[in-house]
């Protein structure tokens, strides 16, 4: 489904663009990369999520401005002010800047990692031990591995693969070789994406070697194409990003499954947006390949360095070297609430919450291992957008079925990027007759709730889950979130009510607690941003504190506008997307706005409230953006416990006070460091240390 977006008219003093301001998240990843207070290896990791950001932004943001272009319109009325042409050149040349920046960064690392005694070498530093060890791994693991496609003498160039890097192979034949007619003749070797991408070679005393995948095929090139002759050989990295959005197959006789995994196949062939290529290619081979691959000027073409795909970097080996990485952290308990009694006997009495990675996700595992053993229980709901590759929820869901549950399951199928994986899980889920539900038609089901029924004296009991991400226990070790357990009837009744709607969803329900979109959260929000306006003129406290992942959308910006002006003070933590231009006279001058990129990607959504003195606290799966608000399913969840409420608070203003790791957004977009004269904090450390403190006080 094509997201709605907001036509009214505005300008790019009023409002930072949407991709720009994304590029610029993008570029405080970049700077974790060059922060030499980070361990080595760690800041090769996040070079490699730069690179895999970016390949996703072009998948997506660069593929939609592109599809404007092509159908001949300006876009300014939804861009921030900027035509969908600028923005595509503009968003070429920071992306060449920030490129350069990440080149100069990873040799700036290679250098510190030799005086670590760490060395990653190329084809040409190999020695004759090394060559005899690279040969042998050349033709027992990658040779099988190995397409190489010889693209001088086809009449119809392939079809790459979407983000798959390639060496581009030019021959220059000799006067011998009579196999082509050509002088110049031309090859591509897909990099095997089933072999890591670094090879670690045998240890030589203290010092320990590593090879890109790359260097070790170009070091075999005469081995491959030993059955030519020719002059010379050389091999240049090239890749392609391919539109990833999904066009919806609109055939009534195919399920939903069928027609998104159809979508998601279709992605292979989907036009190209970016071509990067190694800028050092002699100017003959790169126009054959653009004219061959029908690269024009509305594709963003990049020159970069002789490696791509440089999101590899995620996975570079250990090397057994743990004074090179983070310091690793063991989650922690909740106070008062233990894994090894029952949970439900603990909730039924008060309301828990749970702040991932600091503390253990294994009290959601434990939650639905424990409502799949109870003969008590009776009935699972949960929704589902992403799952760890191997999932203990499934396992879990599944173990409650066959124990005689009836368990349903919401999955998104839609879930960007993990379409497959959500494919394959309903597909187990199915053939396990778990009951599943596809959504509702044009809605995204991006809220992460668990309701469960249980019979107690006679009567249901209901037990809930509230998430403001997903139930996956990988990202839960990298993600920082809020999940909410919970036995208030007035909640979890709604949470039910939710899953009413998407069996019936032509029925609008009501809900007297829960903010739940996309019928109620833009004007629940609005309401309560103007009760804060209302306060500050009568002379009451007043103030609104957000955590978001993004801010971008502009009724939303303006609304906050509006409230500043009233003098309402406005703080805000915004990991990413920021439209919203802070402290600007007149319009935002009683807005601050932080963004902090650390050890952890922030994720939780918090909206705080001042409200006269009894503060409103909300934990949320939906950001301050148009399709959160108004085209997926999320749920908003007010926080009544007060020590829950007094907890969050305190983490809130943990994050505020961060002068190490929090970056200031305002109208130069410099990605500055916050910097004053107190005491450092960094807030994630920081928040781990307060869980700890919990703990000893209990």
């Amino acid at each position: 489904m094509t997201e709605k977006v907001d036509t009214h008219i505005h300008n790019r003093n009023q409002y930072n663009n949407r991709e720009l301001s994304w590029l610029q998240f993008n570029a405080r990843v970049l700077q974790e990369a060059n922060d030499k207070k980070i361990p080595l290896l760690e800041r090769l990791r996040f070079l490699g999520i730069f690179s895999n950001n970016l390949d996703e932004f072009f998948k997506v943001r660069y593929a939609t401005i592109r599809r404007i272009v092509e159908a001949g319109k300006t876009g300014r009325s939804f861009l921030g002010g900027i035509s969908a042409k600028d923005l595509l050149e503009e968003i070429t040349q920071t992306v060449i800047e920030q490129q350069a920046h990440s080149l100069k960064i990873l040799s700036d690392i290679q250098k510190e990692l030799q005086k670590e005694n760490i060395f990653i070498i190329n084809e040409t530093e190999i020695t004759p031990t090394q060559s005899k060890f690279i040969s042998e791994y050349f033709v027992r693991q990658v040779s099988p591995a190995m397409m190489t496609i010889m693209i001088g003498e086809l009449d119809e160039f392939p079809s790459l693969r979407d983000s798959a890097a390639y060496l581009a192979i030019t021959m220059v034949m000799s006067k011998e070789d009579d196999t082509f007619e050509a002088k110049h003749n031309y090859a591509l070797i897909e990099i095997p994406r089933t072999i890591d991408r670094f090879v670690v070679l045998p240890q030589e005393g203290n010092k320990q070697y590593v090879i890109i995948l790359d260097d070790l095929i170009r070091h075999c090139l005469h081995n491959i194409f030993s059955i030519f002759k020719y002059e010379s050989i050389s091999a240049h990295m090239i890749k392609i990003t391919r539109d990833a959005e999904l066009d919806i197959d609109s055939d009534l006789s195919k399920s939903f499954i069928d027609k998104i995994s159809k979508s998601v196949k279709d992605r292979s062939t989907g036009d190209p947006v970016r071509f990067v290529y190694d800028s050092s290619i002699d100017k003959r081979t790169l126009q054959y390949l653009l004219q061959k691959m029908g690269i024009d000027k509305t594709d963003s073409i990049i020159p970069g360095g002789r490696y791509h795909n440089r999101r590899d970097y995620m996975n570079f080996p250990r090397l057994g070297r743990p004074d090179l990485q983070y310091e690793p952290k063991e989650p922690l308990p909740i106070p008062g609430l233990s894994l090894q009694g029952s949970l439900f006997d603990k909730i039924v009495e008060k309301d828990y919450l749970l702040h991932t990675p600091y503390q253990t996700f294994m009290y959601v595992v434990k939650f639905l291992r424990e409502a799949a053993l109870d003969p008590k229980v009776k009935t699972i709901k949960i929704t589902i957008y992403r799952l760890a590759e191997v999932s203990h929820i499934a396992s879990s869901l599944i173990n409650a079925k066959k124990n005689g549950k009836d368990v349903t399951v919401q999955i998104e199928l839609q879930a960007r990027f993990d379409e497959e994986a959500n494919i394959e899980y309903a597909e187990l889920l199915q053939s396990e007759d778990i009951r599943l539900i596809f959504g509702v038609k044009g809605l995204k089901v991006h809220t992460k709730v668990c309701v469960i029924e249980r019979l107690e004296n006679h009567k249901l009991v209901r037990y809930g889950i509230i998430s403001t991400g997903n139930f996956n226990e990988s990202t839960a070790r990298l993600y920082t979130d809020y999940t909410l357990f919970t036995a208030d009837q007035r909640i979890c009744k709604e949470i039910n009510r939710v899953f009413d709607f998407f069996e019936v969803n032509y029925q609008v329900r009501k809900y007297n607690h829960l903010i739940v979109s996309p019928h109620y959260t833009r004007k629940a929000i609005y309401h309560l941003i103007d009760i804060e306006i209302r306060n500050k003129k009568a002379g009451l406290p007043s103030g609104i504190k957000l955590k978001l992942n993004s801010l971008s959308d502009y009724k939303m910006i303006d609304k906050l506008y509006e409230a500043s002006r009233a003098g309402v003070k406005i703080k805000m933590i915004v990991r990413g997307i920021c439209c919203l231009i802070p402290g600007v006279k007149g319009m935002s001058e009683n807005i601050e706005a932080i963004s902090i990129v650390g050890k952890f990607l922030e994720h939780p959504r918090l909206f705080i409230f001042e409200n006269s003195g009894d503060t409103k606290v909300y934990i949320s799966s939906a950001d301050f953006m148009g399709r959160n608000l108004d085209n997926r399913v999320e749920i908003s969840c007010p926080i009544y416990d007060q020590d829950i409420k007094k907890e969050i608070l305190e983490n809130f203003e943990i994050g505020w006070n961060d002068n190490v790791k929090a970056r200031v957004i305002s109208i130069k977009n410099d990605n500055a460091y916050l910097k004053n004269n107190k005491p450092p904090v960094r807030s994630q450390f920081k928040m781990y240390d307060y869980y700890l403190e919990k703990l000893e006080v209990n």
